[in-house]
């Protein structure tokens, strides 16, 4: 439903999406992540045909966003809830949007009522929370009965309550059948919310698949009473790591690359002393996102430098 095909987009002499394809099925929801910078705003621009890309495509239903005869019939979006006229009330925002989308004025009511904004449609929307906007962003979103939705950052503002309601109203969109790409830093909720991920650091993808694939033994926890000569042998023989509990460093398993043995090997050629070496038994995304992006963000910081 939504795809991509190496997707790079460069500003001046900067790449800050290279290469980035990925595939939404629908009645799936994909969590798509990244370190601030990383390229997911800029790759959902170009999704929207917001950012047209120096090269690669972005489809979604088989033809490019501005193909589409009548786009809010076909995907929702949701990439800044601040973009709306702070001086029209809350149902003249969805009535407007409504109209543009060619759906009934009776949908409005049904939207405001499933936001949970029916009591506050005639406030104006310069005095909305940001959580209420977020909410008034997804009826947005939803006014043409879509059947996919293209997310970027729908949980910001809201409170315990909304995310639980947004994870809600996700998960029936997705079980009816519906198509959902969404970023996201709060990764505790993309864990509970996503069943596929794509992961990206530096404008690349780094990961992608189904999160539970992802997720099982995606680490490999090691220890050493000189942690710095285990970081050294790491980095000598190209093993991504990022510091863990205490003296503990967590190793990324590179897609099945490395493993227990492929380590004991490396600190054996190094002659470091190891105390702790298994697969990790506590794997979560936080955990397996800061594996995979450690060293491009390590790799930037030393170009800044």
């Amino acid at each position: 439903m939504i795809t991509t095909n190496a997707l790079t987009k460069s500003y001046k002499n900067t790449t800050v999406v290279r290469d980035v394809s990925l595939h939404c099925e629908p009645g799936t929801i994909t969590g798509f992540l990244g370190a601030n910078g990383a390229g997911k705003s800029t790759t959902l621009k170009m999704i929207a045909g917001l950012v047209r890309p120096d090269r690669g495509t972005a489809t979604v239903d088989g033809r490019a966003f501005v193909e589409l005869p009548n786009p809010t019939r076909v995907v929702g979006m949701l990439l800044d809830a601040s973009a709306m006229h702070p001086g029209r009330s809350g149902r003249a925002t969805l009535s407007i949007a409504a109209l543009m989308a060619g759906v009934q004025p009776r949908r409005v009511e049904h939207l405001l009522e499933l936001v949970g904004l029916a009591d506050a449609a005639e406030q104006r929307v310069g005095t909305y929370s940001l959580g209420m906007r977020q909410r008034l962003g997804m009826a947005q979103a939803l006014v043409g009965d879509p059947a996919a939705l293209i997310l970027d950052e729908p949980a910001n503002g809201l409170d315990p309550e909304g995310i639980v309601w947004m994870r809600t109203l996700l998960a029936d969109f997705a079980d009816r059948g519906g198509t959902v790409l969404l970023s996201s830093h709060l990764l505790h909720e993309v864990q509970a919310t996503a069943d596929h991920l794509v992961v990206i650091s530096d404008g690349a993808v780094v990961a992608s698949g189904r999160l539970d694939e992802l997720l099982a033994s995606s680490t490999i926890v090691v220890r050493s009473p000189d942690r710095a000569a285990l970081a050294a042998a790491l980095q000598a023989a190209r093993v991504d790591y990022v510091a863990g509990a205490g003296d503990a460093l967590l190793v990324d398993v590179d897609g099945g690359r490395i493993t227990t043995e492929v380590l004991a090997g490396v600190a054996f050629e190094h002659r470091v002393l190891l105390t702790e070496l298994r697969e990790s038994d506590t794997n979560g995304l936080e955990q397996l996102f800061f594996a995979l992006t450690a060293a491009d963000a390590e790799r930037s910081q030393e170009v800044a430098a």
